[in-house]
């Protein structure tokens, strides 16, 4: 196999005898050695030799790249399926494109030192570069998908638990803007009081409004009539509800909001899925540009399997309307009409990985299909000439860079890497002009004749991934 070798630091220590030294050798030796350990030391310590990944990050290993690149493949599968197209966009945007965009989550922008006269900062999310993109290329009607990091000077946090199902709340800014009004709060503070709520989902309503009266400023009653609604979720009945409200139904906003929400689930009764759609008044979103309808998708916890009611345990993705994101990036001030939902991959990809973990599912880190294997020695030639024919008949081969590896290690090499074809060819197969071709999974072999090999390979793993239809993936030896 190939190896690299990798340096992350080296430390020089010279040591100087200013005159001889009546010492004995070994004793010598030793004070040296250790004036050597603690010279590296205070060195590397000076140094920050300490490795490690800034504090939200990680790094990903192969079996983990995998799981990720299933992840990707399963939401591009989803987002082509509804005739979206891809997009990508400079992960640094200038500094006054970001800000003033994110209400009180602002402060968590990375921003970066004056760069040949430009102030820059990191993306904080994929939709104000978006809208950027839209007036700079007066482009108003497109359906894209973009998947790329963003980043933010946040505090991250793991959520544990095994996890069952998704469901998606939804709300709306007219409604919740409507909703404060009336409960007597100014225009003022309305994107405040939108970022304190949405901690909703991670702070219990009590601490929630006593940071809306300590910290914001709003008055004990006002906070009591917002609590009365944020408390209030369910589906057609609820909006039927509000309609009839004699406070919340006298508000324009409110009812401009609230007859979209009807006509929205009018239209999730027609997909069949408002079972698992709430409207939910609490649901705030906390960023500034949001203009009509935000959701919410969020994962439940199953406590145990006894039966018991599933428990929130975060948000996998959100989004919204934002009709008026465009329009601060365009000189005229011209509105796009838009409307997107970010994924949280990350979420996602942590709870497949403990998925995996406890089912001890192995997660395949390559896409091999066929592993050349020789039975002799001498043989290097053969199994160049035929990898390379693997190779221009577009299957995807490896074999092992030893001159004369034992077969034995070739086989284990093929079934831990869950390689579900092995082809040999040895002195025998040379002179028979077959291939052995072994099945890892059965340890069957068979000969085949060299030129139909590449064929026969295909339908092989043609057949193993469609011969059991009712598999949600691919058979183990495939």
């Amino acid at each position: 196999m190939l190896r690299t070798l990798s340096v992350a630091a080296a430390v020089r220590c010279p040591l100087r005898l200013s005159r001889p030294c009546p010492l004995p050798g070994p004793l010598l030796l030793g004070l040296l050695s250790r004036q050597v350990r603690e010279a590296a030391g205070s060195a590397g310590a000076e140094c920050g030799s300490v490795l490690k990944t800034p504090k939200g990050t990680r790094d990903h290993h192969p079996a983990q790249m995998a799981l990720r690149e299933r992840l990707f493949g399963t939401v591009v599968a989803c987002f082509k399926r509804h005739g979206a197209a891809a997009i990508d966009t400079p992960v640094l945007e200038l500094r006054e494109t970001l800000m003033e965009k994110y209400g009180d989550n602002s402060k968590l922008i990375y921003e970066l030192q004056d760069q040949g006269g430009e102030l820059l900062a990191l993306r904080y999310d994929l939709t104000v570069p978006f809208a950027r993109y839209l007036a700079m290329n007066k482009i108003t009607n497109i359906k894209r998908y973009h998947i790329a990091k963003v980043y933010r000077r946040d505090n991250p946090a793991m959520t544990r638990g095994r996890y069952r199902e998704f469901y998606q709340c939804v709300n709306d800014r007219r409604i919740l803007n409507g909703m404060f009004a009336i409960c007597g709060i100014p225009e003022s503070k309305l994107v405040t009081m939108c970022s304190t709520l949405d901690k909703l989902d991670k702070m219990p309503w009590e601490e929630v409004r006593n940071e809306m009266v300590a910290e914001k400023g709003l008055s004990p009653e006002a906070a009591d009539r917002v609590g009365e609604y944020v408390q209030l979720h369910g589906g057609m009945d609820l909006i039927e509800q509000l309609l009839q409200d004699p406070k919340l139904s006298q508000n324009k906003l409110a009812n401009e909001g609230l007859g979209d929400m009807k006509l929205l689930f009018e239209y999730l009764t027609l997909f069949g899925i408002t079972g698992k759609i709430s409207f939910d008044l609490s649901l705030a979103r906390g960023l500034d540009y949001y203009t009509g309808v935000i959701i919410e998708a969020v994962l439940l916890q199953q406590e145990n399997d006894h039966g018991e009611e599933s428990v929130s345990v975060g948000s996998v993705a959100g989004g919204g309307r934002y009709d008026g994101l465009v329009a601060t990036f365009d000189p005229k001030g011209r509105k796009v009409p838009c409307v997107g939902i970010s994924i949280g991959i990350e979420r996602i990809f942590s709870i497949l990985e403990q998925r995996m973990k406890a089912s001890g599912e192995k997660v395949r880190t390559t896409e091999t299909q066929v592993m050349v294997a020789t039975p002799q020695k001498h043989l290097l030639s053969a199994r160049l000439k035929l990898i390379s024919e693997l190779w221009d008949a577009g299957i995807k081969a490896e074999m092992m860079y030893r001159k004369d590896p034992k077969l034995l290690k070739q086989l284990q090499y093929c079934e831990d890497m869950g390689i579900p074809l092995v082809a040999i060819i040895g002195e025998q197969e040379l002179r028979d002009g077959v291939v052995k071709l072994r099945d890892a999974a059965t340890r069957e072999e068979v000969d085949i004749p060299r030129e139909e090999l590449a064929a026969e390979i295909r339908r092989r793993l043609e057949t193993c991934t469609t011969g059991n239809p009712a598999a949600p993936q691919p058979l183990p030896s495939c």
